[in-house]
């Protein structure tokens, strides 16, 4: 019962408040910030965000995995938080939460096959996990398939850049077949050149596809081009994944992955010569031309499938005034249990995303205690599912608390590393809208150097919370904590990122440490805080940049 774990989490809160807070740089004087928000963002205290993350990532909530009794531990405590904080619930029925109905789905393998069958010779049968892997985004235990295969290039519709590998072809009951990534470029007027747009994401392939009535697309895997190897495909296709139940009646029988050998084997049996010539023709303008193959796959998936209810926590603070209103985002869900693991069996997601959470509710406590109001409305929200492919944010997208056109801007927290106070910050795709001269501005007066995305071939951006309201329009990046921390030089800092992910990024070592430093948590929450504000005061809505990819999904939100 919620009303039974409050008086635990009041609890937490009064012992976090006994905390002494620690000496912090004052919040500088920034154009446009009334004294009273400066002071409100002053008081944000990284032992109010240690406290947090020590809850939220203790043994009691189970790693916090969705639809679990953990998780929904974790949703009581913030909605307690919230609520303490003195933010109105902005769910449902009047109430903190968000319902996000979903269902689970573990592909048997013993039980599953696949076979290429050509319209002459043999068929091949493929071995599941070495060959191919699949999951049915159905939501439905048995699925059986025999379809035509159509080679469709990468996949791609895309008018902005005048490219549709689609022209011509029906896809209704048939099998996409799809290369991995996008059209290599260097031109940044051609698929953004070397970054990744999210025309390259195997999400877009599967959705892309359904939408033309296919009942299944194989995905063709290249390590080059992937940048990752057949290992980390073949291992999240092994574990159970995730999907929203609205999604169910427009997904794919087979959302599947084939090796590189076997693309071969496959375009062999068709005719059509060696793989990498055809990847490389489907790569160029005017190469390429979607094929029908002599070729059918036959297919019988079984799976398990498990239906449940997980919650997004949503809380608004009102505005002095009607107008934009701003939102902040961070996951709270982690993995959960893995009760086949030797050993530690609970991955407590400390860092991923329990810093998230705290920043998140540290704010929402200085927003809440402000002795001003901001110009507008703002809304916090914690969402679940990240892990399962950003499911919990992807909800909210569609169902937000006030329309899209009517949101100046998410600001989201994943991940961000308690270990000192940066220097250097990224805030990967802030660059690519309006607000950016105020972003730059603002990271200055916080002594902060921006850095431009390291990896933008990974497409980084298209991976955490923020992309799922960038789909529905609203601007939306991350704050994240650079390379160089004070008293460091960047090689240390470089060196604790590659300390966290080698050994415990989705790790059960993930674990809250008494000797982190929040210093830098705090330092991340106070320029969220100061941007949040200053988006509240814009009186023009914020755009994406002329040709932005997201450019056509605001105007639609605008003019709703």
């Amino acid at each position: 019962m919620r009303p039974s774990l409050s008086l635990l989490f009041s609890t937490v809160l009064l012992g976090t408040a006994a905390l002494t807070q620690a000496q912090q740089p004052r919040v500088p004087a920034v154009a446009g910030l009334p004294e009273a928000a400066r002071q409100a963002a002053n008081s944000i205290d990284p032992e109010k965000i240690r406290a947090h993350v020590r809850f939220l990532s203790g043994d009691l909530l189970e790693g916090r995995g969705p639809g679990t009794r953990g998780a929904e531990l974790a949703a009581d405590y913030i909605a307690t938080q919230f609520a303490l904080d003195g933010l109105a619930p902005a769910g449902e029925n009047g109430s903190y939460i968000q319902r996000v109905p979903m269902f689970a789905v573990h592909t048997i393998e013993d039980k599953t096959r696949f076979s290429l069958v050509p319209a002459q010779g043999a068929p091949l049968a493929l071995s599941y996990g070495a060959q191919i892997v699949a999951k049915d985004q159905t939501g439905q235990a048995t699925a059986d398939l025999d379809a035509p295969i159509v080679f469709v290039g990468y996949g791609i519709n895309a008018p902005e850049y005048h490219w549709n590998d689609y022209a011509g072809v029906d896809l209704k009951g048939k099998i996409a077949l799809v290369i991995v990534g996008e059209p290599p470029s260097t031109d940044a007027r051609f698929f953004k050149g070397e970054a990744l747009t999210y025309y390259g994401r195997w999400t877009y392939k599967y959705e892309e596809a359904a939408r033309r009535g296919a009942v299944g697309v194989l995905i063709i895997h290249r390590s080059d081009l992937a940048s990752y190897g057949w290992d980390v495909v073949r291992n999240s296709q092994a574990i159970e994944k995730s999907y929203l139940e609205s999604e169910a009646s427009t997904g794919l029988s087979a959302a599947a992955w084939i090796q590189h050998d076997v693309a071969q084997k496959l375009l062999t049996a068709a005719g059509l010569g060696d793989v990498d010539q055809a990847i490389a023709a489907a790569g160029k303008p005017g190469g390429f031309h979607a094929t029908e193959l002599p070729v059918r796959l036959t297919a019988h998936l079984e799976s398990r499938v498990r239906r449940f209810v997980s919650s997004n926590v949503v809380a608004r603070l009102a505005g002095a005034s009607d107008g934009p209103a701003v939102l902040y985002t961070a996951h709270y869900d982690h993995l959960g249990i893995d009760p086949d693991a030797k050993g530690d069996k609970i991955y407590n997601g400390a860092a991923d995303n329990g810093t998230g959470c705290g920043i998140l509710l540290e704010l929402a406590r200085a927003y809440g205690q402000s002795g001003q109001r901001p110009p507008h409305a703002v809304y916090f929200a914690a969402v679940t599912a990240e892990e399962q492919g950003l499911l919990g944010s992807a909800y909210l997208g569609q169902h937000p608390p006030v329309p899209a056109g009517q949101i100046a801007l998410d600001l989201n927290y994943d991940m961000v590393l308690p270990v000192g106070v940066p220097l250097s910050a990224s805030f990967g795709g802030a660059e690519r809208i309006s607000f950016w001269p105020t972003i730059e501005t603002t990271a200055k007066a916080f002594d902060l150097k921006l850095l431009p995305d390291p990896r933008p071939s990974a497409g980084s951006y298209y991976r955490s919370d923020h992309f799922s309201l960038a789909r529905v329009g609203i601007p939306a990046f991350s704050l994240d904590n650079g390379t160089l921390y004070e008293g460091h030089d960047e090689a240390w800092g470089r060196a604790q990122e590659v300390d966290y992910n080698e050994h415990h990024y989705h790790q059960p070592s993930d674990e809250y440490q008494p000797s982190w430093d929040f210093a830098g948590n705090a330092k991340m929450a106070r320029i969220g805080f100061v941007l949040g504000w200053l988006a509240s005061e814009q009186t023009a809505p914020i755009h994406w940049q002329t040709g932005d990819e997201f450019e056509a999904a605001r105007q639609k939100s605008l003019n709703r």
